[in-house]
C-alpha cells in the first residue's frame, strides 16, 4: 500500500529556475507546419510558432473577446476593395522562423487567395493584437511584426483603455509608437494610404 506523504506547495518565488534558453528546442518553420499537418496538435492546443518556440496563445476572456468582435466590425467597415480582415489567422514569418496568429490582421486579395498558402509580411498591411493579462508579450510582438517588414501593428490595451500604434518598420521593431485615448480617432492605413478612422471608443468593451 502506498503512502501519501503531504508536501507544502512551493511559491513562485521560491524557485525561479527556467531552463537556460540553449537547452530548449527550436523548431524551423516546415517542422512546425509538418506537424500541424500531421495532426499532432489537437483543437484544445492553443499554439503557435514564435522565433523557433511553441508558444501558447492566450485564452479570451469576455472583454477580450467584446474587444476583439468590435474590432473586426470596425475594420470589416472601413477597409478599402481589394482587403480583407481575417480572424486569428496564421501569418508566416519564414525569416523569423514564427507564424503567429494575431487576433485580426488585414490582408490583401480575397479569403480564397489563401486557400493553399497563408499569407506572409507582403501580403498583410495591419495586425491587431487584444491584450489585457499579457500585454507585455502583446508589446514584444512588435519585434516580431515590425521585423518582418509589416507596416502597421495595433495593440488594444483593456488594461490601460487606450490603442497602441505602431508603425515604420526595422529589423528590431517599429520606430513609431503612438496611444489614442477615448474619444480620439485612430488612422487607418493600408498599404501607406489612410482609407478611414476608427474611434478607441469603437473597440473598447
Amino acid at each position: 500500500m502506498s503512502t501519501i506523504i503531504p508536501t507544502h506547495p512551493t511559491a513562485a518565488t521560491e524557485s525561479a529556475w527556467a531552463p537556460p534558453a540553449e537547452s530548449l528546442f527550436r523548431m524551423s518553420l516546415d517542422q512546425y507546419e509538418a506537424m500541424v499537418a500531421s495532426g499532432v496538435f489537437s483543437r484544445g492546443d492553443r499554439l503557435h510558432l514564435i522565433r523557433g518556440l511553441l508558444v501558447a496563445k492566450m485564452t479570451q476572456n469576455t472583454p477580450h473577446s467584446t474587444a476583439d468582435l468590435l474590432c473586426g466590425d470596425a475594420l470589416e467597415r472601413t477597409i478599402p476593395p481589394g482587403w480583407h480582415v481575417r480572424p486569428a489567422k496564421p501569418i508566416r514569418i519564414a525569416g523569423q522562423a514564427s507564424k503567429p496568429e494575431p487576433d485580426r490582421s488585414v490582408a490583401r486579395g480575397e479569403i480564397r487567395d489563401y486557400s493553399r498558402h497563408d499569407p506572409d509580411p507582403g501580403d498583410v498591411a495591419l495586425v491587431v493584437e487584444v491584450a489585457d493579462s499579457r500585454l507585455r508579450e502583446a508589446r514584444d510582438l512588435a519585434g516580431v511584426y515590425g521585423g518582418s517588414g509589416i507596416a502597421v501593428y495595433w495593440i488594444v490595451n483593456l488594461v490601460d483603455r487606450q490603442v497602441e500604434v505602431y508603425s515604420d518598420p526595422f529589423q528590431g521593431g517599429y520606430r513609431s509608437r503612438v496611444e489614442f485615448k477615448p474619444g480620439q480617432a485612430i488612422p487607418v492605413v493600408i498599404a501607406s494610404q489612410q482609407v478611414g478612422t476608427i474611434t478607441v471608443d469603437d473597440v473598447l468593451p
